[in-house]
């Protein structure tokens, strides 16, 4: 019996009961989609994330306080002998990055930060998710650039001036269709005073915090109002390349290090991160986010496989009678086999097709927030272990067809 005889007998068995075998291949479909489908939502996310990390700019280093630096006043390590207290990072710690001991950097903006602060408008408010203080050096580290108006000055800085830069966000909550440039806003009972809006940066998922919720303001002036005149959130960096961020962290350690007095790596109060770590360390968290989530996809083809299983042996069962007459008029163990695995592999590759269908039309669409980004290698392996599923749980069942004896496969009722 040719093999295109065994696929037409397996499919004129399959349309015999089309109920049975759609809702068999329906697990495989969804399986099958799944994996494709959440692949690509853990692959957005990935790269939603590596976005995000990407706005702050390739030659940017961000200086921040180090939460397992140095204890308090007094204590002692057996290895490293006293420890002193840990200090804060300071105006004075920026300023001396960019004295001329550091001639990889291009320049270094204190940053102050106070979060979910409520500004108001001519009887609008809205809450703006960072009200940042700094320097004016701060936009081209942090790769902000302005869409209207223009940036505070160095001078502003110095006489503490209450002039503030807008996200587009803000702008938009607190003035609508009105130009803000010039406008004055209410922050905590301060008048600041708008001098420009922030260009925006595109992104539009809800699942992480809105890159233009935020206010830019002199730091002193953010201090003055709402942070207070206590310690540095962070530093941000600007190297003078991309080519000499290595060349500029290594200064940045060795400068901060001398002046908190930091003797060895291990004793820094204090922590100097390029985009290049952050974004190797989200890289590797979202491919282990990305395995899990194909992991638990999988478990539904598994499903599937089973369910396909399932069916055969039924069909066998019902069939055991027709095995019988097929085999007693000279069909050929080979035959009653291949026909059986031929029906669970059309099951499973049916499925299979339909799934990666199914998984490309859904990554079509915005799910959680999140836009997916298919992996063409996740379409090939899950229609790849479709079709190895219907291999593998057909087999079983087709071979204990095939070693039905004919005398008792007529006898069966």
């Amino acid at each position: 019996m040719s093999a295109l005889e065994i696929l037409r007998f397996a499919v004129r068995g399959l349309s015999a009961n089309k109920l049975r075998s759609s809702l068999t291949t329906l697990g495989i479909l969804i399986g099958v989609g799944a994996v494709i489908l959440l692949v690509a939502v853990g692959n957005g996310s990935s790269e939603q994330i590596k976005k995000s990390i990407q706005r702050l700019g390739a030659d940017s280093l961000t200086v921040t306080p180090s939460t397992t630096g140095r204890g308090g006043f007094g204590t002692t390590d057996q290895a490293s002998g006293p420890r002193t207290q840990a200090r804060d990072l300071t105006a004075e710690d920026a300023e001396a990055l960019t004295a001329g001991g550091a001639p990889s950097v291009r320049s270094a903006s204190p940053v102050v930060t106070s979060q979910s602060v409520t500004a108001g408008y001519s009887g609008t408010s809205a809450t703006i998710g960072q009200f940042v203080g700094t320097t004016p050096s701060y936009f081209a580290a942090a790769n902000k650039t302005l869409v209207s108006g223009t940036a505070f000055t160095a001078e502003d800085v110095a006489a503490a001036r209450k002039t503030v830069v807008l996200g587009s966000t803000v702008a938009s909550d607190l003035f609508g269709r009105v130009n803000p440039i010039g406008k004055k806003i209410d922050v905590g009972g301060i008048r600041f005073t708008v001098a420009g809006v922030l260009k925006a940066t595109g992104s539009s998922s809800s699942t992480f915090s809105d890159p233009d919720s935020i206010a830019v303001a002199p730091l002193p002036a953010v201090q003055e109002t709402l942070t207070g005149y206590g310690a540095l959130d962070q530093i941000i960096v600007q190297a003078t390349g991309s080519d000499t961020v290595g060349a500029a962290e290594a200064e940045v350690t060795q400068i901060i290090g001398q002046r908190h007095d930091a003797t060895s790596p291990g004793g820094a109060d204090f922590t100097v991160s390029s985009q290049a770590s952050v974004q190797s360390a989200v890289s590797e968290s979202s491919r282990t986010f990305t395995v899990l989530l194909g992991a638990v996809a999988a478990i539904s083809l598994l499903v599937g496989g089973i369910g396909i299983t399932n069916i055969m042996l039924v069909t066998v069962t019902e069939r055991t009678r027709e095995i019988g007459i097929r085999k007693a008029i000279g069909a050929p163990r080979g035959a009653i086999l291949g026909q059986f695995i031929a029906e669970a592999t059309v099951l499973s590759l049916t499925g299979g097709l339909l799934g990666v269908l199914a998984g490309v039309l859904g990554s079509l669409f915005t799910i959680a927030g999140v836009k997916p980004v298919l992996v063409p290698s996740s379409i090939v392996l899950a229609l790849a272990v479709s079709l190895a599923i219907g291999l593998f749980f057909g087999s079983y069942p087709a071979n204990r067809a095939a070693k039905l004896r004919p005398i008792d496969a007529l006898r069966h009722d």
